[in-house]
């Protein structure tokens, strides 16, 4: 959105009270659940356009300067930790709900800014619904709840943290899927195929579009001539201005299918785009995952290499930290190949197979010979490869999904004492991840099976990986 835009975006002063309000209701510690009710079922005000509705739902700190974004989010986590700081004191004993204490008993670290602002995605899903103007082949956001019955899909064009490249990408679909004899699939029993398109670009501004299609009772055949014509569009047509460099297509039944499960066709260009992180170059395939902001990435991943292995040339003559650093849950390998300079050697394990080959690929395009990355479940493996080590003290980092690490994964790394440093990176510390810190850092408990020594938390770290979002990545040292 450029400034005559935001201008004209511009609500009165109680819009932004509005928006510090909702935020300063999460640094209190957790909203109840009467208040969430109540705040899902608040209509959707008339005084309010289509634009700034999904703005809101986007990015509701939008009117907030980013200052004022970052301060917010300072202490928001701050109050987080005060939370986790009350649970290991033992003051949750005595309340029903989640004790705040005043401050937290280890130190929180300014929250790091992000280098870049506005249209930082690197990754958007663009989805297709019913339009202001009634239309359903309309390409953009979803406003509204589908209990409700009042879903109305909205143009993305005037979001803050949406590049142009993608925002273009929408727009070519949107009028290809118009063009189409083909009616759009918006609800599965329903018929239709046009379905979802999701935009990657990288930084050297490299794009790949994955076209999403149902293909209800249609033949091999028939679905081959729109195959056909999507290309067309898009390589030779009207779409071409999008300079696509890939171009997938995937047949799907299913709201979620993984490549196993229906592969992505690629329809033109390259199978993968690729992007860079503190030197290191990573390969992006379609359904690969990587931080959605690179330049902030490249914040959060400095950090979480520094807390686990300190930079000992700056050290003045340290002693050494850790000669292994396990990567627990590595996915791509992204940690444990830019950290893979300070240490002897990595060794990362995932569950998901395609990831660890991506993690290999990575580790060989890098030419980094010190990585070895198993596939697996971690409660699995940890057991049988830590019996390969000495007693001496290693470091593990876990960067798992919102959902947190599964309570056996927790008592893996709890019962390994081989284990004194542990980097905890989370993008909800306060759902299931508070779970997994209490954990980690409560007495020996035999009925969980948790008999190794207690870790305690040392540090954390703020990241803002998401400008204009309530969000932010924390990077959490525990030791013991």
């Amino acid at each position: 959105m450029d400034r005559d835009t935001a201008e004209m975006f511009t609500c009165p002063w109680t819009r932004r009270d509005d928006a510090r309000e909702a935020i300063w209701s999460l640094d209190q510690g957790r909203t109840s659940l009467k208040n969430r009710k109540s705040q899902k079922k608040r209509p959707l005000t008339d005084a309010l356009s289509w634009e700034e509705r999904l703005a809101d739902m986007a990015t509701p700190l939008w009117r907030l300067s980013y200052n004022e974004q970052l301060e917010l989010k300072q202490k928001h986590q701050e109050s987080i930790m005060s939370q986790l700081s009350g649970y290991l004191s033992g003051d949750f004993l005595s309340h029903s709900s989640p004790p705040v204490t005043s401050k937290p008993s280890f130190p929180v670290l300014p929250i790091f800014p992000s280098p870049v602002r506005d249209g930082y995605r690197n990754k958007s899903t663009f989805s297709v619904n019913r339009g202001v103007d009634g239309n359903p082949k309309t390409v953009g956001f979803y406003v509204g709840r589908g209990r409700a019955g009042n879903i109305v899909c909205v143009n993305g064009d005037h979001l803050l943290n949406m590049p142009e490249k993608h925002k273009q990408v929408a727009r070519c679909y949107q009028d290809f899927i118009r063009l189409s004899s083909l009616e759009p699939c918006l609800l599965f029993h329903t018929g239709g195929h046009w379905r979802e398109v999701t935009v990657r670009t990288n930084a050297e501004g490299r794009t790949m579009a994955i076209v999403y299609f149902h293909p209800q009772t249609l033949t091999p055949e028939e679905v081959e001539v729109h195959k056909a014509e999507l290309v067309d569009y898009f390589i030779r047509g009207p779409g071409s201005v999008c300079q696509l460099d890939s171009l997938f297509f995937q047949e799907s039944t299913m709201t979620r299918c993984t490549h196993e499960e229906s592969p992505y066709q690629l329809l033109h260009g390259q199978p993968h785009i690729h992007e860079e992180v503190l030197g290191f170059k990573f390969r992006i395939s379609a359904d690969s995952f990587f931080q959605v902001n690179q330049a902030a990435a490249q914040v959060l991943y400095s950090t979480v290499r520094d807390l686990c292995v300190p930079n000992l040339e700056e050290g003045g003559g340290r002693t050494k930290v850790t000669d292994i650093l396990l990567d627990v849950c590595c996915g791509t390998g992204t940690i444990g190949i830019t950290a893979s300079p300070r240490v002897d050697r990595i060794i990362g394990i995932e569950l998901i197979e395609q990831a660890v080959e991506d993690a290999r690929h990575n580790a060989v395009l890098n030419n980094v010979l010190n990585c070895e990355f198993i596939p697996g479940k971690a409660e699995t493996v940890l057991p049988n490869l830590m019996s390969q080590f000495s007693s001496a003290g290693l470091t593990a980092v876990v960067n798992p999904a919102r959902a947190g690490l599964h309570h056996l994964v927790i008592r893996a790394l709890r019962n390994q004492s081989a284990i004194r440093r542990l980097v905890y990176v989370s993008c909800k510390p306060d759902g299931e991840a508070m779970r997994n810190f209490r954990e980690l850092c409560c007495a020996p408990d035999p009925h969980k099976k948790l008999t190794g020594g207690a870790f305690s938390p040392t540090l954390a770290v703020p990241v803002d990986m998401f400008p204009h979002t309530q969000h932010c990545e924390l990077v959490l040292l525990f030791e013991r």
